[in-house]
C-alpha cells in the first residue's frame, strides 16, 4: 500500500520558516485558490507589486465591471482607479489571512502593498503615500512596501516611528541588508521613545536572489577559467552570510534593549526565488535557504515545484564559512557585490516603474 506523499511545505513551517505567495489577483481571491493555499499549504502571507497587479488587472475577468464603473467617474485619475482596485484586493487577502494573524498574535498573516515606484527617491512623499495607503486598507495585517533606496531608508525609519509595519523591497547586497536594519532600529527606537507600542509593528527585509546570480554569472563567464566554478552560488552565499550577520546583530545591546520593550525583530525574507537559469534547480532558492525566523516569498511555479519535489531540511546555517569564502573569491576577481547591488536595484526600480506606467495606461 502506497503511503500518501507528505507536503514538504508543511515541513518548512515546522522548521520555523514561513512561505508567502508572491502573487495576488481577484482570480485567486474569487475562485478560492488563495484560501486553498492557506488551508492546505499553510501559506502565511502575500506580497504584491506593480508587475503583479498589471498582470492581474490585464488578464483576470474579475476586474472588468469595477474598472468600467471607475472609468465612468471623470473625477478619478488613472492612479486613483488603480489604487481602488488594488486596495480592494489587498483587503480581501488581509481578510483571508486575518484568522492566522490573530491566532499567531500578529506573527503571521501579512499582505504587502507597494507605494508608487515614482516616489522611490522622495522620502517625504513615500511616507505620506504609505500612511495614506495604510488608512485606505485599514487592516492590522498590512505591510507597506518601500524600496531600499537612500530616500527609502529615511521613509522606513519614519514609517516605523509612526507605528507602520513595513516590507522593505529591492535589496540586493549585504550593504542593503545592514542599512535597512539600522534604519528599522532607529525608527522603532523613536516609536518606543515617544510612548508608542512596538509590539504591534512588524517588518521584513526582502533580499532578492535570482537576479543576483544572473548578473554575477555573466561577470564570471566574461572572466572565464576557474571563475566559472563560482557560477550559481553568489545569491545563496550572500543570503547565508546575511542570516549569520542578522543572528549576530540580535545579540547586540541596542537590539536587546529594544527587545525588552517589546520590539519584534525584523525578519529576513528571500525574494526573487523563481530560478531564472534552467541549468539550476527550480527549487534552488527555497531548498538552500531554509531556516527559522525567515520568510520565503515564492511565485506560483516555485510553490508548485517545491510542493512536488522539494526537500525540507534546515540549510540556511550550513557552510557559512564556505559562503564567506565564496564572496571573498568574487572580490578577489574584482567583482564588487555592493556595486552590483546598486545596479540591480536601479534595474528593479525601472522594471516596477515601467509596470506602474502600464497600470496607469490600463486604468486611464
Amino acid at each position: 500500500m502506497n503511503m500518501p506523499k507528505l507536503n514538504p511545505l508543511l515541513r518548512l513551517h515546522a522548521l520555523g520558516q514561513r512561505i508567502w505567495l508572491d502573487n495576488l489577483s481577484r482570480t485567486l481571491l474569487h475562485e478560492g485558490t488563495l484560501q486553498k493555499l492557506i488551508t492546505e499549504d499553510r501559506i502565511a502571507g502575500v506580497t504584491s507589486n506593480p508587475t503583479i497587479f498589471f498582470k492581474a488587472i490585464s488578464e483576470s475577468p474579475h476586474y472588468r465591471s469595477e474598472l468600467q464603473r471607475l472609468r465612468a467617474d471623470p473625477a478619478l485619475s488613472a492612479e486613483q482607479r488603480y489604487e481602488a482596485l488594488a486596495v480592494a484586493d489587498i483587503q480581501g487577502a488581509c481578510d483571508l489571512l486575518a484568522p492566522l494573524h490573530k491566532s499567531t498574535q500578529g506573527n503571521d498573516g501579512y499582505v504587502s502593498l507597494e507605494v508608487s515606484p515614482a516616489l522611490a527617491h522622495d522620502a517625504a512623499a513615500t511616507v505620506a503615500a504609505g500612511l495614506r495607503l495604510k488608512a485606505a486598507v485599514a487592516r492590522d495585517n498590512l505591510m507597506i512596501k518601500v524600496p531600499a533606496t537612500a530616500a527609502g531608508l529615511q521613509a522606513i525609519e519614519a514609517l516605523a516611528a509612526k507605528g507602520c509595519s513595513v516590507n522593505v523591497t529591492l535589496m540586493f547586497s549585504l550593504r542593503h541588508v545592514r542599512d535597512v536594519h539600522a534604519a528599522w532600529l532607529r525608527g522603532i527606537s523613536a516609536l518606543a521613545a515617544a510612548g508608542g507600542d512596538p509590539r504591534r509593528v512588524r517588518s521584513v527585509a526582502s533580499v532578492f536572489l535570482s537576479r543576483v546570480d544572473t548578473l554575477i554569472d555573466k561577470k564570471l563567464e566574461a572572466i572565464g577559467g576557474d571563475a566559472l566554478a563560482l557560477r550559481g552560488k553568489s545569491a545563496v552565499a550572500m543570503a547565508r552570510v546575511a542570516y549569520a550577520e542578522d543572528r549576530e546583530r540580535r545579540t547586540q545591546p541596542a537590539h536587546a534593549a529594544l527587545g525588552s520593550k517589546g520590539m519584534n525583530a525584523q525578519q529576513l525574507l528571500w525574494a526573487s526565488t523563481g530560478t531564472k537559469n534552467p541549468a539550476y534547480s527550480d527549487v534552488l532558492y527555497v531548498e538552500s535557504l531554509i531556516g527559522p525566523d525567515t520568510v520565503n516569498t515564492v511565485p506560483d511555479a516555485t510553490l508548485a515545484a517545491f510542493r512536488d519535489h522539494g526537500r525540507a531540511e534546515e540549510t540556511l546555517t550550513r557552510d557559512v564559512d564556505a559562503a564567506r569564502s565564496q564572496l571573498a573569491a568574487l572580490r578577489d576577481l574584482g567583482i564588487d557585490l555592493d556595486q552590483a547591488g546598486e545596479q540591480l536595484q536601479a534595474e528593479g526600480l525601472k522594471l516596477f516603474a515601467d509596470s506602474f506606467d502600464q497600470l496607469l495606461q490600463l486604468t486611464a
